[in-house]
């Protein structure tokens, strides 16, 4: 009887510790599953600001190319333009010194044309690492700097 009682005992004993240990074990998994989704959320915030970066980085390299192939295009047509101008004048005109002070004059304005144009490709350039320096390195900073939290 002594031995049964016993065994009652530890029977109740143990089956009190395992739901504790079930409960316990239950809690842990629920704290583990609000620590994954909390890790999760940093981890995307911190992809987010990334991918941010990325599209500031990307519009303004898609900037500086849109404006230099702009510049590009504008000179094709202006040297056309100026080409045809030049050619007719040097085509129905019958005075050799006017021959050569246009041929003279559009040599200067061929040089001073492409001067211009690649001062305004230089600029573009330049804008672009002074914003890229400015604006995009301190956001990288700011990204790597930033405090983590913990859940």
């Amino acid at each position: 009887m002594v031995s049964q009682v016993l065994i009652i005992i530890c029977l109740a004993g143990t089956a009190t510790l395992l739901f504790s240990g079930f409960r316990l074990s239950n809690q842990t998994r629920k704290r583990l599953l609000i620590l994954n989704a909390h890790r999760i959320a940093a981890r995307s915030a911190i992809q987010k600001s990334r991918m941010d970066l990325a599209e500031v980085r990307n519009r303004a390299r898609l900037l500086e190319d849109t404006v230099s192939g702009g510049a590009s295009a504008v000179e094709k047509v202006h040297k056309a333009i100026a080409n045809t101008t030049f050619g007719l004048i040097d085509m129905f005109s019958k005075d050799e010194e006017f021959k050569d002070s246009t041929r003279k004059a559009r040599q200067t304005h061929h040089q001073k044309s492409e001067q211009v144009y690649q001062a305004v490709r230089t600029t573009n350039h330049a804008l672009h690492i002074l914003a890229d320096t400015l604006i995009i390195s301190k956001a990288e900073k700011r990204i790597a700097s930033k405090p983590k939290k913990a859940p």
